[in-house]
Parts: C-alpha cells; sequence; structure tokens
C-alpha cells in the first residue's frame, strides 16, 4: 500500500480509496517554550469532557461528511493520534477513543497506528494500552539527545529516558519508530547537534523527522527571540545562517546512514515512510477529530448534497458555512476543519468549511507535491482536465533552476536540497503566478512539518 501511494503522483482524490483518520490531543505535561502548536497544560477534569467531544464526532462523522458535502469512506488504513501528548491521557481515555474508532470504521488489518509519545510518558500501563490498541507505530518527541538543550526549553526527558524507551518498545513488539529532532535549539552546536544525529541512527530507528526552529509569535521562544530578549534561553540560539547548516549537516548524515530523505522534514529506511503523513502530501482523503484538526474528503456525487452544504444555514448543529460558489461539477474535494481553542471545541464549536475545485485540486497536487523528494510530474499534471497548460510556471521554474532551487529532469521538477531549505520562498513564487491561486491546501500537510511536542 506503501509502495502505491509513495510511488504516483496523486491530483485528484481516488473514489473509494480508504481514510486516515488524525486524532488531536492537545494535553501536555508541559509546555515547551518553542511550541506554536494550539496545545497546553490544562486540568485533567478537561479530559474526559475532551474525549468524550471526539468520540462523539467520530460517531457522527458519516452525517458531518454529508453536511460538508464530502464522500464518506468507512474503510480506514491508517490512524494517527497526535498533539500535544496524547500518552498524558487516561490508559481508559486512550483505550476510549480507540474502541470508538473500531465501532465506526472499517480498520484494515495492515492499518499504520501511529501514536506520538513524549519521552517520560511511557509507562508500563500505558505501553500496555498501546499494545491492546493495535498501535504499531510510535513517534517520540526527543528534539535533542542533549540533556542540556532539551531542559533549555522545557523538556522533561533525558537522554537515558529515551534509550531505555526505545528498548521497551522493541522488546514489546513496536519496532516502528520515529525520532523527532530540532535544529536551532539554545545552546545547540555543531559538535551537539551531530552527537544527536549520532544517537539517533545509533538506535536503528528506521523513521526520523528533522525540523528547523521556527520563529514567530505563536510560541514564547519565538516571541522573545522577535523582542531580542534573553528569556527562555533566546540569546542561545543559534542564527538563521547556522541553523540551515544544521539542518543540512542532518540530511547529509542521515541519507550516509541509510535513513534517505522522502519529503522536506521526513527521512526513513526503505519501506518505513510515514503512511499517513503521504496522505497528506499526495492528496489521499482523510477525516481529523479534536482541537485544531484538518479533514479532506472526495466531493459528494450527489449535487443536491454539494448545493445543501453550500447553504449558509446547512447542517445548523455545525453552525453552517459560508455560501459555495462552485458549481457541483467543478467540484473535487472539501476541507473542513475544527476550532483550534480547546474550550470552543469543547462547547461545540462550527466547523470551517473550504470547497476545493478541480483546478485547485491541481494546484494542491503541484504544491503538495513538489514537498516531497522524488518531485512532480508536470506532464501529467499538466494534462489533467482543467489545467490549462503550463504557461505561467515555465518561467517561474526556469529561474528556480538557474538559481539553483529546483531541478529538472525531463517532466520531473523537484527542489533540490537548498530548495527544500528556502521551501516558502519557492512556493511564494509559485503563488504570485497569474494563473496560480493559492489555495487551502498546504496547512494540514504543513502540521507534519513542525516539531510535535
Amino acid at each position: 500500500m506503501l509502495t502505491s501511494a509513495a510511488g504516483s503522483q496523486q491530483n485528484a482524490i481516488i473514489d473509494g480509496m480508504a481514510l486516515g483518520l488524525y486524532i488531536s490531543v492537545p494535553f501536555c505535561l508541559t509546555k515547551c517554550s518553542y511550541c506554536n502548536f494550539s496545545s497546553d497544560v490544562f486540568s485533567r477534569g478537561v479530559f474526559h469532557r475532551y474525549v468524550e467531544r471526539v468520540c462523539a464526532d467520530i460517531q457522527n462523522a458519516p452525517a458531518t461528511a454529508e453536511r460538508m458535502g464530502g464522500h464518506f469512506e468507512r474503510e480506514i488504513d491508517s490512524v494517527y493520534v497526535g498533539g500535544g501528548t496524547p500518552t498524558v491521557l487516561d490508559c481508559q481515555q486512550l483505550e476510549r477513543l480507540f474502541v470508538t474508532v473500531r465501532q465506526n470504521f472499517c480498520l484494515q488489518p495492515d492499518s499504520e497506528i501511529t501514536v506520538e509519545c513524549a519521552p517520560g510518558t511511557l509507562t508500563p500501563a500505558v505501553l500496555d494500552t498501546l499494545l491492546k490498541c493495535g498501535v504499531n507505530r510510535v513517534s517520540l518527541g526527543v528534539q535533542s539527545f542533549v540533556d542540556q538543550e532539551a531542559a533549555a526549553v522545557g523538556r522533561l526527558h533525558k537522554r537515558a529516558t529515551v534509550v531505555g524507551e526505545l528498548r521497551r518498545l522493541r522488546s514489546a513488539g513496536i519496532s516502528n519508530l520515529n525520532i523527532d529532532l530540532i535544529a536551532g535549539l539554545p545552546h545547540q552546536s555543531g559538535d551537539s547537534w551531530d552527537s544527536s544525529l549520532a544517537e539517533t541512527i545509533a538506535t536503528g530507528a528506521p523513521h526520523a523527522s528533522v525540523y528547523m526552529l521556527e520563529v514567530d509569535e505563536d510560541s514564547r521562544l519565538g516571541r522573545e527571540l522577535i523582542a531580542g530578549g534573553t528569556r527562555y534561553h533566546a540569546h542561545f540560539v543559534p542564527d538563521e545562517d547556522r541553523t540551515a547548516d544544521l539542518y543540512l549537516r542532518a540530511s547529509e548524515q542521515l541519507e550516509a546512514a541509510g535513513v534517505r530523505q522522502y519529503e522536506i522534514s521526513n527521512f526513513a529506511r526503505e519501506g518505513s515512510e510515514s503512511r499517513h503523513n503521504l496522505k497528506y502530501w499526495t492528496r489521499q482523503p482523510y477525516l481529523g477529530f479534536g482541537v485544531d484538526a484538518h479533514s479532506m474528503l472526495e466531493a459528494s456525487k450527489d449535487p443536491y448534497l454539494l448545493v445543501r452544504a453550500a447553504e449558509p444555514n446547512a447542517g445548523n448543529d455545525l453552525g453552517g458555512s459560508p455560501a459555495c460558489e462552485l458549481p457541483p461539477a467543478d467540484m473535487d474535494a472539501v476541507r473542513f476543519a475544527t476550532t483550534d481553542s480547546l474550550e470552543q471545541f469543547v462547547a461545540g464549536a462550527p466547523l470551517r468549511r473550504m470547497p476545493v475545485s478541480r483546478r485547485a485540486a491541481l494546484e494542491e497536487a503541484f504544491f503538495l507535491g513538489l514537498r516531497l523528494t522524488r518531485g512532480v510530474d508536470l506532464r501529467q499534471v499538466g494534462s489533467q482536465p482543467g489545467f490549462d497548460g503550463m504557461i505561467g510556471l515555465a518561467r517561474e521554474i526556469s529561474e528556480l533552476v538557474e538559481g539553483g532551487l529546483m531541478e529538472q529532469d525531463g517532466d520531473v521538477v523537484r527542489l533540490t536540497g537548498r530548495g527544500r531549505l528556502l521551501s516558502n520562498e519557492v512556493f511564494e513564487r509559485f503563488i504570485s503566478v497569474e494563473n496560480i491561486e493559492p489555495k487551502v491546501g498546504s496547512e494540514d500537510a504543513e502540521k507534519t512539518a513542525k516539531p510535535r511536542i
């Protein structure tokens, strides 16, 4: 299944393709200073209400899909429970989420089932629960194997904690493992980064995710860096050029160890690519549940449902959505998302809905496809109905190739190593092209390219 997903460029969503499910758990033991996710430290009193609301949404998924104008598919082949730190939930709450999924969807036998864990939260009881729930992939938010660096950003674990949990996971039969690392943490040097990379490779984990520290106003560390302050060890953060060098260093060392880059921030040994995340980048359908969760479904083939979904007061229990200006025949997919506020989510805040036209779907295929190391087949994208040739793209591609940000091999274009480093600038160039308007599409995939807590 993974070979199929990774080996072909997806433009329009394939009818009847198995869904991926994402479940957001926005709770943490501590809020890391670099974190810009919709997660935080909350009283355990809200955990029960949150899980109940998520389970209710899972049970109502068919009706929600219909109200949004999407095609509902009960078959699923991936489940990804992320956050936040899902393993801070009580074992009974974790189990309830999985039981509800299995009661309402048909989970394929070879499904990939991932749970994100913060090192130090994988108690024997939690590990037993993961095994009982069928979890076969674990992503550990390590960020650094150097204790000083981890502590500087609020991480509670030490290197020995990570090593011990990796050993226990393997002993329990879970060998499909991911390690998250961040380049650009306070106090990080070339030597300490090499140490974290060497540790990552030595663990034998088949998958690694490497992110560059994001500097924005959505995190405490980011705000302090922008302000030029010293809190949160901001004055010990490497500059942008140094952080970029660390990222490139990771690419080289992981590649040399056989952990090959297949996406801007993701590396894997052959056959261990994240099936769930590939759904985002190849435009396969998925449903998201919980705070700040995003969904994309194939547009319903029933014109009546599409028209009804577009009405301002459609589905009052969802809060409705703006009128859809797309004729039903021009709709490829529908995207919708939950609020990023825990309080509003538990209170039943409405979904935000965005129809995707056939042309927008092709544009998404282009932009999301460029995230993948294999690149985009221009002939395949350009031959799709609704895409009027590659006029407007050729000039941009040529300039980016000359600038060393892209390379072209026949009909296939892909980002160079430098282009991956400056991917946002590359994408902005294409968004500025007259015939290519910015569309919803990269937001979901981008969430998988940021550090997890």
